[in-house]
């Protein structure tokens, strides 16, 4: 079988859906049955190809890319132009049996232009659904028909999780969406050997700083914990178009000693983070399924969340999903965990167990599974 893969973000380009992009070939790499060309985007102009593996080769299509974690327009624009001449060549010198876009938009648009020559099946992650994402209000409303003709014509939609699934059928309730979850690598995610907890109590959260993550809310917590006495340190993991008002916030709230900001950070490096802290916390309006959120249950860490999408799988016991979606409601809870060792042991537990039930082996089979059902 021969897939033709397609996402405009690919690391160390874009956030989770990149990373899910990575780690479903890491599952496909050396299988006999299975050849791949995975079509993605480079942060400088040219075109590349990459042997991934024996069966899998990745073709990179560069573009004047400014920042590594956020697409401005014009790139998009710039990368579905160049791209489109590659998904073109390697349509007329491979003989596909079909294609898979990470993405209803822009990758979904290539194979919609072509799927006279090849069935493509669409990977939704998140973005790519109109929803809450307040930068891309006037973008949904202009793509909504594109959107809707690139979903129509595709083989079949799979979204990340229950939630994105809903708000997808929201959308368009006429075509039928199955849900493929993601995965973590539980052999690189794993709890620290001991569990004791600092004086200071150590709170992270992981991702693009975009509006959609309302990070401000988290500094807005900790400020109201730290006036309170509480001794805490909230570290931010991420980079994007808000890092530096987040700064900002941070330094003129004089809140520097207790909120740090590392900007983006090596993949290497997360295990160890997601070690040297005690709760991860969240404050997004809207999710596929969090990636990051993921990797703190693998490595652990109770949750504190505000309610968005992808949490029906996620949360069972590992942690505390705020009542309300604000600032007193997301101190209560974390204060609730401080306060409750008990509950804190019990779910950083569960977490683990939890994470357990979320495979990246098991991701890949579900999408080799779909490949065979369309093909065949």
């Amino acid at each position: 079988m021969k897939i033709l893969m397609l996402n405009y973000e690919f690391p160390p380009i874009g956030g989770g859906a990149a990373n899910a992009n990575l780690c479903i070939l890491r599952q496909f790499a050396g299988r006999d049955d299975l050849h791949v060309d995975m079509l993605t985007s480079a942060p400088k102009p040219g075109i590349v190809s990459e042997k991934f593996s024996e069966n899998i080769t990745i073709h990179k299509v560069g573009i004047h890319k400014k920042h590594l974690h956020f697409w401005r327009r014009a790139e998009v624009i710039e990368w579905l132009v160049r791209a489109g001449f590659q998904y073109r060549m390697l349509l007329r010198e491979n003989d596909y049996d079909l294609a898979h876009a990470f993405f209803g938009f822009p990758t979904g648009w290539l194979c919609y232009r072509k799927a006279g020559k090849l069935p493509y099946i669409i990977s939704l992650r998140g973005s790519d659904v109109p929803g809450q994402h307040a930068r891309l209000q006037l973008d949904y409303k202009i793509l909504a028909p594109a959107f809707r003709a690139i979903w129509k014509k595709a083989s079949a939609l799979v979204a990340c999780s229950d939630g994105l699934k809903e708000r997808a059928m929201r959308f368009l309730p006429s075509v039928s969406i199955d849900v493929i979850g993601n995965g973590v690598e539980l052999d690189r995610f794993f709890p620290a050997e001991t569990a004791e907890k600092s004086e200071v109590l150590r709170l992270l959260t992981v991702g693009r700083l975009s509006v959609t993550k309302r990070i401000e809310m988290l500094i807005d917590t900790v400020e109201i914990l730290y006036r309170t006495a509480c001794k805490l340190h909230l570290t931010i993991v991420g980079g994007g178009q808000m890092e530096r008002q987040l700064r900002k916030i941070v330094t003129e709230r004089e809140l520097g000693d207790v909120i740090e900001i590392t900007g983006r950070m090596d993949s290497e490096k997360m295990p160890e983070v997601y070690r040297q802290n005690d709760i991860f916390i969240s404050a997004s309006m809207q999710e596929g399924m969090s990636n990051a959120m993921l990797e703190a249950m693998a490595t652990g860490l109770p949750i504190v969340t505000t309610r968005c999408e992808g949490l029906a799988e996620l949360i069972d016991g590992n942690g505390l999903i705020a009542g309300q979606d604000n600032v007193e409601e997301i101190a209560k809870a974390v204060k609730r965990l401080t306060e409750d060792s008990g509950l804190y042991k019990q779910m950083s537990t569960a977490a683990r167990k939890q994470a357990e039930k979320f495979d990246w082996a098991n991701v890949a089979s579900s999408y080799i599974e779909k490949y065979y059902k369309i093909i065949t």
